[in-house]
């Protein structure tokens, strides 16, 4: 049941313009840089914000596609025969700043599958990552190093990132769990 809605799509851009500002500042640019999405609405969130600072750096960064769902620590209560999608990652990896983009940071556990995958395909010089929305509700000790808001919530709260790409409507909205 829907609770709230705390973005609309023009929300959900500020905040993507905002992290690619801030993005490009703590790097000082984008030289040696690729951003990772991870599947599914980090791909089109890496996407927007790769276009958001390729218009301010006034050239394009690269973009790759990470499935994470063999590196999953739930993979066994997930179903028997798990979906597994393709990675694309269209640059070498080894010694590029990489950002790693996902749409909602909750536990972690996301996070920690996408740098066990991360790290079977190269070493990177180092792994930034960015996240529409931080929840909290931690399990594991990760950080965003970027964040579009912070949505204090509690656990019987599910946040749902809806994106144009994926579901043709862009909003960020908490739904309460009904037992």
């Amino acid at each position: 049941m829907e609770k709230a809605s705390i973005m609309d799509e023009q929300a959900i851009q500020r905040a993507l313009i905002r992290i690619a500002h801030e993005v490009i500042e703590k790097n000082k640019g984008i030289e040696n840089m690729a951003l990772v999405g991870i599947r599914t609405r980090g791909v089109p969130l890496a996407e927007q914000l790769a276009h958001e600072i390729g218009r301010i750096e006034g050239r394009d960064i690269a973009v790759g596609v990470l499935d994470i769902t063999l590196y999953r620590d739930d993979l066994s209560t997930l179903s028997h025969q798990p979906i597994v999608r393709e990675t694309k990652l269209p640059f070498d990896i080894n010694g590029k700043k990489i950002i790693l983009v996902d749409d909602v940071l909750y536990t972690g556990r996301t996070i920690r599958a996408a740098l066990d995958a991360l790290i079977d395909l190269g070493r990177p010089q180092s792994i930034q990552l960015a996240v529409l929305i931080d929840r909290g509700h931690r399990e594991l000790p990760i950080r965003a190093d970027y964040v579009g808001k912070n949505v204090p919530t509690s656990s019987k709260e599910v946040v749902s990132v809806q994106l144009i790409a994926t579901d043709q409507v862009a909003r960020v909205v908490i739904n309460e769990i009904v037992d």
